[in-house]
Protein backbone atom coordinates (compact mmCIF):
# COMPACT_ATOMS: atom_id res chain seq x y z
CA UNK A 1 0.00 0.00 0.00
CA UNK A 2 1.37 3.40 -1.02
CA UNK A 3 2.20 5.84 1.75
CA UNK A 4 4.05 9.13 1.88
CA UNK A 5 6.39 7.96 4.60
CA UNK A 6 10.05 8.79 4.18
CA UNK A 7 12.28 5.97 2.81
CA UNK A 8 9.41 3.50 2.49
CA UNK A 9 6.56 4.83 0.35
CA UNK A 10 7.63 3.91 -3.19
CA UNK A 11 9.79 0.82 -2.93
CA UNK A 12 13.49 0.40 -3.72
CA UNK A 13 15.75 3.10 -5.16
CA UNK A 14 17.44 0.27 -7.10
CA UNK A 15 14.25 -0.41 -9.04
CA UNK A 16 13.87 3.29 -9.76
CA UNK A 17 17.44 3.51 -11.11
CA UNK A 18 16.87 0.43 -13.25
CA UNK A 19 13.82 2.11 -14.78
CA UNK A 20 16.01 5.09 -15.72
CA UNK A 21 18.50 2.75 -17.43
CA UNK A 22 15.66 1.04 -19.29
CA UNK A 23 14.42 4.42 -20.48
CA UNK A 24 17.89 5.12 -21.95
CA UNK A 25 17.89 1.75 -23.73
CA UNK A 26 14.43 2.43 -25.14
CA UNK A 27 15.53 5.78 -26.55
CA UNK A 28 18.59 4.26 -28.23
CA UNK A 29 16.47 1.48 -29.71
CA UNK A 30 13.99 3.96 -31.19
CA UNK A 31 16.42 6.58 -32.52
CA UNK A 32 16.74 6.66 -36.32
CA UNK A 33 19.70 4.89 -37.89
CA UNK A 34 20.88 7.95 -39.84
CA UNK A 35 20.70 10.12 -36.76
CA UNK A 36 22.72 7.78 -34.57
CA UNK A 37 25.39 7.16 -37.22
CA UNK A 38 25.83 10.88 -37.96
CA UNK A 39 25.47 12.50 -34.57
CA UNK A 40 28.42 13.28 -32.30
CA UNK A 41 28.65 10.57 -29.66
CA UNK A 42 29.77 13.04 -26.99
CA UNK A 43 27.04 15.58 -27.71
CA UNK A 44 24.27 13.00 -27.87
CA UNK A 45 25.54 11.39 -24.66
CA UNK A 46 25.62 14.81 -23.01
CA UNK A 47 21.98 15.31 -23.92
CA UNK A 48 20.89 11.86 -22.67
CA UNK A 49 22.78 12.39 -19.41
CA UNK A 50 21.14 15.79 -18.98
CA UNK A 51 17.68 14.31 -19.53
CA UNK A 52 18.19 11.35 -17.20
CA UNK A 53 20.38 12.72 -14.43
CA UNK A 54 18.66 12.61 -11.07
CA UNK A 55 18.11 15.85 -9.20
CA UNK A 56 19.29 15.08 -5.69
CA UNK A 57 16.91 16.22 -2.93
CA UNK A 58 18.28 18.45 -0.18
CA UNK A 59 16.80 18.35 3.34
CA UNK A 60 17.25 21.69 5.11
CA UNK A 61 17.31 20.51 8.72
CA UNK A 62 18.63 23.88 9.90
CA UNK A 63 15.51 25.64 8.61
CA UNK A 64 13.04 23.60 10.67
CA UNK A 65 9.92 25.32 11.97
CA UNK A 66 7.11 24.10 14.26
CA UNK A 67 3.37 24.41 14.79
CA UNK A 68 0.68 22.68 16.91
CA UNK A 69 -3.02 21.82 17.01
CA UNK A 70 -5.36 19.68 19.11
CA UNK A 71 -6.83 16.34 18.09
CA UNK A 72 -8.99 13.56 19.56
CA UNK A 73 -6.71 10.57 20.25
CA UNK A 74 -7.98 7.01 20.77
CA UNK A 75 -7.23 5.47 24.16
CA UNK A 76 -5.30 2.64 22.48
CA UNK A 77 -2.61 5.14 21.42
CA UNK A 78 -1.92 6.31 24.98
CA UNK A 79 1.03 4.96 27.02
CA UNK A 80 0.10 2.11 29.46
CA UNK A 81 0.36 4.29 32.58
CA UNK A 82 -2.51 6.57 31.51
CA UNK A 83 -5.93 6.11 33.10
CA UNK A 84 -8.07 5.95 29.96
CA UNK A 85 -10.98 3.77 28.79
CA UNK A 86 -10.71 1.53 25.76
CA UNK A 87 -12.61 2.84 22.76
CA UNK A 88 -12.78 6.38 24.09
CA UNK A 89 -11.07 9.45 22.60
CA UNK A 90 -9.20 12.13 24.50
CA UNK A 91 -8.05 15.52 23.28
CA UNK A 92 -4.28 15.96 23.13
CA UNK A 93 -1.91 18.55 21.65
CA UNK A 94 -0.08 17.56 18.45
CA UNK A 95 3.33 19.15 17.87
CA UNK A 96 4.26 19.49 14.20
CA UNK A 97 7.77 19.89 12.81
CA UNK A 98 8.27 21.01 9.19
CA UNK A 99 11.60 20.77 7.36
CA UNK A 100 11.94 22.36 3.88
CA UNK A 101 13.14 20.12 1.03
CA UNK A 102 14.47 21.30 -2.33
CA UNK A 103 15.21 19.19 -5.38
CA UNK A 104 13.23 16.07 -6.23
CA UNK A 105 11.54 15.45 -2.87
CA UNK A 106 9.68 12.38 -4.25
CA UNK A 107 12.99 10.48 -4.16
CA UNK A 108 12.84 10.59 -0.36
CA UNK A 109 10.02 8.01 -0.54
CA UNK A 110 12.38 5.33 -1.91
CA UNK A 111 14.30 2.88 0.25
CA UNK A 112 18.07 3.37 0.06
CA UNK A 113 20.43 0.47 -0.68
CA UNK A 114 23.98 -0.61 0.15
CA UNK A 115 25.70 -2.94 -2.35
CA UNK A 116 22.27 -3.51 -3.95
CA UNK A 117 20.88 -4.67 -0.59
CA UNK A 118 17.75 -2.66 0.14
CA UNK A 119 16.80 -1.47 3.61
CA UNK A 120 13.54 -3.32 4.25
CA UNK A 121 12.81 -1.78 7.63
CA UNK A 122 10.42 1.14 7.90
CA UNK A 123 11.63 4.67 7.57
CA UNK A 124 11.40 7.19 10.36
CA UNK A 125 8.14 8.92 11.25
CA UNK A 126 8.67 11.81 8.84
CA UNK A 127 6.05 12.15 6.11
CA UNK A 128 7.09 13.46 2.70
CA UNK A 129 4.89 16.30 1.48
CA UNK A 130 5.30 18.73 -1.40
CA UNK A 131 8.52 20.64 -0.71
CA UNK A 132 8.85 19.58 2.93
CA UNK A 133 9.02 16.85 5.55
CA UNK A 134 6.44 16.72 8.31
CA UNK A 135 6.76 15.05 11.70
CA UNK A 136 3.83 14.95 14.13
CA UNK A 137 4.34 14.04 17.79
CA UNK A 138 1.51 13.57 20.29
CA UNK A 139 2.22 15.53 23.48
CA UNK A 140 1.23 13.08 26.20
CA UNK A 141 3.43 14.39 29.03
CA UNK A 142 3.50 18.16 28.45
CA UNK A 143 7.30 17.82 28.42
CA UNK A 144 9.16 19.95 25.78
CA UNK A 145 12.41 18.01 26.28
CA UNK A 146 10.67 14.71 25.63
CA UNK A 147 9.25 16.11 22.38
CA UNK A 148 12.66 17.40 21.36
CA UNK A 149 14.30 14.02 22.08
CA UNK A 150 11.79 12.27 19.81
CA UNK A 151 12.42 14.85 17.08
CA UNK A 152 16.21 14.54 17.41
CA UNK A 153 16.04 10.74 17.18
CA UNK A 154 13.98 10.95 14.00
CA UNK A 155 16.43 13.43 12.49
CA UNK A 156 19.39 11.20 13.39
CA UNK A 157 17.85 8.11 11.80
CA UNK A 158 16.74 10.08 8.75
CA UNK A 159 20.20 11.53 8.22
CA UNK A 160 21.79 8.07 8.31
CA UNK A 161 19.50 6.74 5.59
CA UNK A 162 19.55 9.98 3.64
CA UNK A 163 23.35 9.82 3.34
CA UNK A 164 23.00 6.34 1.80
CA UNK A 165 20.27 7.48 -0.60
CA UNK A 166 22.41 10.42 -1.69
CA UNK A 167 25.28 8.05 -2.44
CA UNK A 168 22.95 5.85 -4.50
CA UNK A 169 21.97 8.89 -6.56
CA UNK A 170 25.52 10.26 -6.86
CA UNK A 171 26.91 6.90 -7.98
CA UNK A 172 24.25 6.70 -10.69
CA UNK A 173 24.84 10.25 -11.93
CA UNK A 174 28.63 9.91 -11.91
CA UNK A 175 28.64 6.68 -13.88
CA UNK A 176 26.02 7.67 -16.43
CA UNK A 177 28.20 9.49 -18.97
CA UNK A 178 30.65 6.65 -19.56
CA UNK A 179 27.79 4.13 -19.56
CA UNK A 180 25.73 6.09 -22.09
CA UNK A 181 28.69 6.58 -24.44
CA UNK A 182 29.44 2.85 -24.32
CA UNK A 183 25.79 2.05 -25.09
CA UNK A 184 25.72 4.53 -27.99
CA UNK A 185 28.87 2.96 -29.45
CA UNK A 186 27.43 -0.51 -28.95
CA UNK A 187 24.24 0.46 -30.79
CA UNK A 188 26.24 2.14 -33.58
CA UNK A 189 28.39 -0.97 -34.01
CA UNK A 190 25.23 -3.07 -34.31
CA UNK A 191 23.93 -0.76 -37.04
CA UNK A 192 27.26 -0.75 -38.87
CA UNK A 193 27.44 -4.54 -38.76
CA UNK A 194 23.91 -4.73 -40.16
CA UNK A 195 24.81 -2.29 -42.93
CA UNK A 196 27.90 -4.32 -43.82
CA UNK A 197 25.78 -7.46 -44.02
CA UNK A 198 23.14 -5.80 -46.20
CA UNK A 199 25.78 -4.28 -48.47
CA UNK A 200 27.30 -7.71 -49.01
CA UNK A 201 24.06 -8.80 -50.69
CA UNK A 202 25.14 -6.81 -53.73
CA UNK A 203 21.82 -5.02 -54.33
CA UNK A 204 20.92 -1.35 -53.68
CA UNK A 205 19.16 -0.53 -50.45
CA UNK A 206 16.14 1.73 -50.12
CA UNK A 207 15.50 3.68 -46.94
CA UNK A 208 12.04 4.24 -45.53
CA UNK A 209 10.70 7.61 -46.61
CA UNK A 210 9.33 8.41 -43.17
CA UNK A 211 12.59 7.87 -41.27
CA UNK A 212 13.12 10.92 -39.05
CA UNK A 213 16.53 12.54 -39.42
CA UNK A 214 16.60 14.80 -36.37
CA UNK A 215 14.92 15.23 -33.02
CA UNK A 216 12.82 18.19 -31.99
CA UNK A 217 14.12 20.39 -29.22
CA UNK A 218 12.33 19.25 -26.05
CA UNK A 219 10.01 21.48 -24.06
CA UNK A 220 11.67 23.12 -21.05
CA UNK A 221 10.86 21.85 -17.56
CA UNK A 222 9.16 24.09 -15.02
CA UNK A 223 12.20 23.92 -12.75
CA UNK A 224 15.10 26.18 -13.62
CA UNK A 225 17.71 23.81 -14.93
CA UNK A 226 20.61 23.89 -17.37
CA UNK A 227 19.26 22.15 -20.46
CA UNK A 228 21.15 20.29 -23.13
CA UNK A 229 19.12 20.00 -26.33
CA UNK A 230 19.28 16.97 -28.57
CA UNK A 231 21.94 17.67 -31.21
CA UNK A 232 20.65 17.96 -34.76
CA UNK A 233 22.48 16.21 -37.59
CA UNK A 234 23.30 18.15 -40.76
CA UNK A 235 24.06 15.21 -43.07
CA UNK A 236 21.29 12.63 -43.41
CA UNK A 237 23.27 9.87 -45.08
CA UNK A 238 26.03 8.24 -43.07
CA UNK A 239 29.34 7.63 -44.84
CA UNK A 240 32.20 5.67 -43.25
CA UNK A 241 35.22 7.92 -42.78
CA UNK A 242 38.84 6.89 -42.24
CA UNK A 243 40.29 7.92 -38.92
CA UNK A 244 43.24 6.97 -36.77
CA UNK A 245 42.47 5.20 -33.53
CA UNK A 246 42.92 7.05 -30.27
CA UNK A 247 45.97 4.98 -29.31
CA UNK A 248 47.78 5.98 -32.53
CA UNK A 249 46.75 9.60 -32.06
CA UNK A 250 48.18 9.60 -28.54
CA UNK A 251 51.37 7.93 -29.84
CA UNK A 252 51.84 10.72 -32.40
CA UNK A 253 51.31 13.39 -29.75
CA UNK A 254 53.68 11.62 -27.35
CA UNK A 255 56.41 11.59 -30.02
CA UNK A 256 55.85 15.30 -30.69
CA UNK A 257 55.99 16.00 -26.96
CA UNK A 258 59.29 14.09 -26.62
CA UNK A 259 60.84 16.05 -29.50
CA UNK A 260 59.63 19.33 -28.05
CA UNK A 261 61.09 18.51 -24.64
CA UNK A 262 64.39 17.83 -26.43
CA UNK A 263 64.22 21.37 -27.89
CA UNK A 264 64.02 22.67 -24.32
CA UNK A 265 66.91 20.53 -23.10
CA UNK A 266 69.27 21.68 -25.89
CA UNK A 267 68.66 25.42 -26.24
CA UNK A 268 72.06 26.07 -27.87
CA UNK A 269 71.08 23.80 -30.77
CA UNK A 270 67.52 24.97 -31.38
CA UNK A 271 67.24 28.54 -30.07
CA UNK A 272 67.91 30.15 -33.47
CA UNK A 273 65.78 27.75 -35.51
CA UNK A 274 62.69 28.93 -37.37
CA UNK A 275 59.25 27.27 -37.65
CA UNK A 276 60.23 25.21 -40.68
CA UNK A 277 63.45 23.90 -39.11
CA UNK A 278 61.69 22.91 -35.88
CA UNK A 279 58.87 21.34 -37.87
CA UNK A 280 61.37 19.29 -39.89
CA UNK A 281 62.89 17.90 -36.70
CA UNK A 282 59.43 16.75 -35.63
CA UNK A 283 58.76 15.17 -39.03
CA UNK A 284 62.11 13.34 -38.91
CA UNK A 285 61.00 11.76 -35.64
CA UNK A 286 57.47 10.89 -36.79
CA UNK A 287 58.36 9.49 -40.19
CA UNK A 288 60.32 6.37 -39.08
CA UNK A 289 57.50 5.43 -36.72
CA UNK A 290 54.85 5.16 -39.42
CA UNK A 291 54.45 3.76 -42.91
CA UNK A 292 57.05 5.22 -45.30
CA UNK A 293 55.96 8.44 -46.94
CA UNK A 294 52.88 8.90 -44.80
CA UNK A 295 54.20 11.97 -42.95
CA UNK A 296 54.69 15.04 -45.12
CA UNK A 297 55.49 18.71 -44.67
CA UNK A 298 54.04 21.74 -46.44
CA UNK A 299 51.32 19.86 -48.29
CA UNK A 300 47.90 21.18 -49.26
CA UNK A 301 44.49 20.20 -47.89
CA UNK A 302 41.18 21.85 -48.69
CA UNK A 303 41.82 25.62 -48.35
CA UNK A 304 45.39 26.13 -47.28
CA UNK A 305 48.89 24.96 -46.55
CA UNK A 306 49.57 22.99 -43.38
CA UNK A 307 52.73 22.00 -41.59
CA UNK A 308 52.44 18.29 -40.79
CA UNK A 309 50.00 15.71 -42.16
CA UNK A 310 49.52 11.98 -41.72
CA UNK A 311 47.76 10.30 -44.65
CA UNK A 312 45.87 7.07 -45.10
CA UNK A 313 45.46 6.37 -48.81
CA UNK A 314 44.06 9.65 -50.14
CA UNK A 315 42.65 10.81 -46.81
CA UNK A 316 44.32 13.04 -44.24
CA UNK A 317 43.74 11.57 -40.79
CA UNK A 318 46.05 13.77 -38.71
CA UNK A 319 47.11 17.37 -39.19
CA UNK A 320 49.29 19.73 -37.13
CA UNK A 321 50.16 23.40 -37.30
CA UNK A 322 53.45 24.80 -35.95
CA UNK A 323 53.58 28.42 -34.79
CA UNK A 324 55.58 30.71 -32.56
CA UNK A 325 53.57 32.32 -29.75
CA UNK A 326 52.57 35.87 -30.71
CA UNK A 327 49.79 36.41 -28.20
CA UNK A 328 46.20 35.37 -27.55
CA UNK A 329 44.89 36.90 -30.79
CA UNK A 330 47.46 35.04 -32.90
CA UNK A 331 46.73 31.80 -31.02
CA UNK A 332 42.99 31.97 -31.71
CA UNK A 333 43.73 32.83 -35.36
CA UNK A 334 45.90 29.70 -35.55
CA UNK A 335 42.99 27.57 -34.34
CA UNK A 336 40.73 29.19 -36.94
CA UNK A 337 43.35 28.64 -39.65
CA UNK A 338 43.71 24.97 -38.74
CA UNK A 339 39.94 24.42 -38.75
CA UNK A 340 39.71 25.93 -42.25
CA UNK A 341 42.13 23.29 -43.50
CA UNK A 342 40.10 20.44 -42.08
CA UNK A 343 37.51 18.50 -44.04
CA UNK A 344 34.91 16.14 -42.61
CA UNK A 345 37.48 13.33 -42.86
CA UNK A 346 39.85 15.06 -40.44
CA UNK A 347 39.05 14.16 -36.84
CA UNK A 348 42.35 14.61 -35.01
CA UNK A 349 44.68 17.58 -35.01
CA UNK A 350 47.39 19.37 -33.07
CA UNK A 351 48.68 22.89 -32.63
CA UNK A 352 52.38 23.03 -31.75
CA UNK A 353 53.43 26.34 -30.22
CA UNK A 354 57.04 27.42 -29.77
CA UNK A 355 57.45 29.97 -26.98
CA UNK A 356 60.41 32.34 -26.80
CA UNK A 357 59.03 34.45 -23.93
CA UNK A 358 60.78 33.91 -20.58
CA UNK A 359 57.61 33.47 -18.49
CA UNK A 360 56.55 30.14 -19.98
CA UNK A 361 54.10 29.46 -17.13
CA UNK A 362 52.21 32.67 -17.91
CA UNK A 363 51.82 31.60 -21.55
CA UNK A 364 50.41 28.22 -20.46
CA UNK A 365 47.84 30.05 -18.35
CA UNK A 366 46.90 32.31 -21.27
CA UNK A 367 46.31 29.29 -23.49
CA UNK A 368 44.01 27.69 -20.90
CA UNK A 369 42.00 30.90 -20.56
CA UNK A 370 41.87 31.79 -24.27
CA UNK A 371 40.97 28.42 -25.85
CA UNK A 372 37.34 28.35 -24.74
CA UNK A 373 36.78 31.77 -26.31
CA UNK A 374 36.92 30.29 -29.81
CA UNK A 375 33.49 29.93 -31.41
CA UNK A 376 34.14 26.27 -32.39
CA UNK A 377 35.18 25.25 -28.86
CA UNK A 378 33.16 22.42 -27.29
CA UNK A 379 34.98 21.36 -24.14
CA UNK A 380 38.25 20.69 -22.32
CA UNK A 381 39.08 16.97 -22.22
CA UNK A 382 42.28 16.46 -20.26
CA UNK A 383 45.80 17.64 -19.53
CA UNK A 384 48.39 15.04 -20.54
CA UNK A 385 51.37 17.09 -19.38
CA UNK A 386 52.07 20.52 -17.98
CA UNK A 387 52.44 21.82 -21.55
CA UNK A 388 49.92 19.53 -23.30
CA UNK A 389 46.17 20.25 -23.36
CA UNK A 390 43.45 18.20 -25.06
CA UNK A 391 40.21 19.76 -26.31
CA UNK A 392 37.07 19.04 -28.32
CA UNK A 393 36.24 21.40 -31.20
CA UNK A 394 33.75 21.17 -34.05
CA UNK A 395 34.16 21.85 -37.75
CA UNK A 396 32.93 25.10 -39.24
CA UNK A 397 29.20 24.90 -39.80
CA UNK A 398 28.69 21.43 -38.31
CA UNK A 399 28.69 20.83 -34.56
CA UNK A 400 28.37 17.08 -35.10
CA UNK A 401 31.75 16.81 -36.85
CA UNK A 402 34.01 16.89 -33.84
CA UNK A 403 37.75 17.48 -33.84
CA UNK A 404 40.09 16.18 -31.19
CA UNK A 405 42.57 19.04 -30.85
CA UNK A 406 45.77 18.84 -28.82
CA UNK A 407 47.66 22.01 -27.96
CA UNK A 408 51.34 21.46 -27.12
CA UNK A 409 53.68 24.26 -26.10
CA UNK A 410 57.51 24.12 -25.96
CA UNK A 411 59.90 26.69 -24.55
CA UNK A 412 62.57 27.71 -27.09
CA UNK A 413 64.84 30.15 -25.16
Amino acid sequence: MYTGKIFSGKGSIIEYLRSKVQKIHSELDLVSENYLLNVSEEQYAEYIVSENSIEEPVIHFDDVYADHYEKEILASFFPPNFDVYYGEKYKRKIIQFFIPVTGDYELLKYKPAVNNMVFDDEGTNFEVEKGKLKLEIIDFYDDPQHIKDIYDENVLQSNEKFSILKKNIADFNNSMNSYVISEIRKRKNELLAKNDFMSSLGVPLRKKADTPETFAIPKPLLRTKIKVTKPEVVNSNFKPEPTIENGTYHHILKLINDVGKNFERLPSVYSNKGEEDLRDHIIMTLDPNFEYGSVTGETFNKTGKTDIQLRFDSSIVFIAECKFWTGEKGYLETIAQLLKYLTWRDTKASIIIFVKQKDFTAILSKVENATEKHSNYLSFVSKSDENWFNYRFHLNGDRNREIKLAVQLFHIP
